[in-house]
């Protein structure tokens, strides 16, 4: 008996000297790992434009050169995300007359052309488009299959100020007119309905896109630039299938601020658990910009609703061949000093500071080589006892930690306990083909807080031309006819 009290007493002590070292080790600190599920050896990286065009709206070119185009550029997933225009199919023209016929005042006559069931594709490939369990594929010639996104759309199409959102998954938005500045009614809308939806370069709804400096943009000093701030804050909070914001998208012209907006989101909601995902794209509207946005779904399978867990969870890396922000340039010049690209970094940077002395604005961005690959991530580990980060992959050339808005470390590893991050963390990695987004990794240290909004929507007082733009749909009928007599439709 006394030997079992012996062992007992032993264990006890074992536990009171050891356990607390344990629990201490990173101030009872723990990193919400948006890839925690995410299965790295096993998984498929899926190539994915989440938002492009054809001239079914205001694209210069048809539905079936969009496609054929991402295809050869090795997209596996791509949304043809037409303003107030859903994408039903890759076989039949998807179209609203009344916004086809807006956009014939903008474009002129642009005929369509839809895919067909097999066909020779412009390279001489022959293609075929298949259904397999509900999803539509492209494939040629034995490649890749290209998945279609379901009910694709970019609503708010006649939005005066371009409060644009993306919805996928779910039915919502085709043909519906107006939207200016009422991100409220699709997200709501999408959300009830079980999709996903996403908040497309805020930079050109804030203006941000004009300011010349970083500091300037997104300045809670100004009255504007904070109501922004908390229209989308209160929207994520209010919806979480909205999963975020494009933070680089078209060259980076639009959105170079966002990832400073993308900061601050994520400085002020992450302390009440919410996550604010990024995504990149092409927002193509013509061949020639394809391919400058794009992300990297993680997937065991190329499925719409493989893609839509993905996308929820932030299971998902996002990709870009342009840095517009001069900042960033000049701190990505100076981690790769003493390398070419490091050099051509610079010189871009000089450039821009040398137009903003001269003109008063830019026009230069940093655009990658493009036969270069961006870096290829094969893990991102969490170590929750070391509380460290580390990713691995092929072609890294640098590696960027961000917090608060702040550079907190670099190099292929981080330790949370001595970086200095708070409320969460994220990485931008750089290769030479391009730059790569990881989600941010929330840090929670035990606190909770309650999220209350005292926040008051004014959109309705920019919206008050909608209903005459609203006014159109009832002529869609007489439009549809128009257009096939002109010879659009078919």
């Amino acid at each position: 008996m006394k030997k079992i009290l012996s062992v007992m007493l032993s264990l006890i002590l074992f536990a009171w000297l050891v356990l607390p070292a344990f629990a201490e080790n990173g101030d009872g600190i723990t990193i919400v790992n948006p890839y925690e599920n995410v299965d790295w050896e096993n998984y498929n990286r899926y190539k994915a434009d989440l938002h492009s065009h054809t001239n079914a709206t205001d694209g210069e070119n048809t539905l079936k050169e969009m496609v054929e185009k991402h295809y050869e550029l090795g997209y596996d997933i791509l949304a043809i995300s037409d303003h107030g225009t859903t994408s039903y199919s890759w076989t039949e023209e998807d179209i609203v007359p009344t916004m086809k016929t807006l956009a014939m005042f903008r474009k002129g006559y642009l005929p369509l052309e839809a895919l067909s069931e097999s066909g020779t594709a412009a390279n001489g490939n022959s293609y075929t488009v298949t259904q397999i369990n509900g999803d539509d594929y492209y494939v040629q010639d034995g490649g890749q299959s290209m998945l279609r996104v379901p009910y694709a759309i970019e609503n708010n199409p006649t939005s005066f100020n371009n409060a644009h959102v993306n919805s996928f998954f779910v039915d919502y938005g085709n043909g519906i007119l107006g939207g200016t500045s009422d991100y409220i009614t699709p997200i709501s809308n999408v959300d009830a309905l079980g999709g996903i939806s996403v908040i497309n370069h805020p930079g050109e709804y804030s203006n941000a896109r004009d300011e010349v400096y970083t500091a300037d943009a997104y300045d809670r000093s100004n009255l504007y630039y904070n109501y922004v701030i908390e229209k989308f804050e209160d929207l994520l909070m209010s919806y979480n299938s909205c999963i975020g914001i494009d933070i680089n998208s078209k060259g980076d012209n639009r959105t170079r601020f966002d990832r400073k907006l993308w900061d601050i989101l994520l400085t002020d909601l992450a302390p009440y658990g919410r996550n604010v995902f990024a995504v990149a794209t092409s927002d193509a509207h013509n061949l020639g910009i394809v391919n400058s946005g794009y992300v990297t779904a993680l997937m065991p399978e190329n499925t719409s609703e493989a893609l839509q867990n993905c996308l929820a969870n932030g299971e998902f890396l996002a990709g870009s061949r342009y840095i517009g922000n001069l900042d960033e340039l000049i701190i990505y010049a100076s981690m790769l000093e003493g390398t070419s690209l490091g050099a051509e970094i610079q010189a871009a940077a000089d450039a821009i500071e040398s137009e903003i002395e001269t003109n008063g604005k830019q026009s230069t961005r940093f655009t990658f080589d493009e036969d270069a690959e961006a870096a290829y991530i094969s893990e991102i580990y969490v170590d929750d006892s070391e509380n460290t980060i580390t990713i691995s992959g092929e072609g890294i050339l640098c590696v960027r930690w961000v917090s608060q808005g702040e550079t907190v470390g670099q190099g292929a590893s981080i330790d949370i306990d001595d970086c200095g991050a708070e409320s969460y963390i994220r990485a931008e990695i750089i290769g030479e083909g391009g730059i790569t987004y990881t989600q941010a990794f929330l840090i929670d240290d035990g606190s909770t807080e309650s999220y209350s909004s005292s926040f008051h929507d004014f959109s309705w007082l920019a919206g008050i031309l909608d209903p005459i733009v609203e006014f159109l749909s009832v002529f869609d009928n007489l439009f549809g006819s128009i257009l096939k007599l002109i010879g659009i439709l078919h």
